[in-house]
């Protein structure tokens, strides 16, 4: 009763994990793992700051808003989102 029919096959995300790490030692997936998260936390930080810009323009001169093309309810819909959102 051992035929390939009955065994559990991995599940996909194992598989997927396999896949990425034929070839490369624990060390250059750590590496890489760490410099993804640099540039992830990076991201997040440019966003944070590029919407505290434009609110900060928008108190102090509102009409700035019109003149990058951004409308007031366009403008509200960025100021509001989370740092993690594009």
């Amino acid at each position: 009763m051992n035929d390939s029919a009955t065994t559990l096959a991995p599940a996909p995300h194992q598989l997927a994990w396999q896949a990425l790490s034929v070839g490369r030692s624990e060390a250059s997936r750590r590496r890489y793992g760490l410099a993804a998260l640099r540039g992830m936390i990076a991201t997040w930080k440019e966003r944070r700051r590029f919407r505290w810009q434009l609110a900060q323009m928008a108190k102090a001169n509102p009409h700035l808003i019109a003149d990058i093309g951004l409308t007031k309810r366009q403008f509200e819909a960025e100021i509001a989102k989370p740092f993690w959102q594009a």
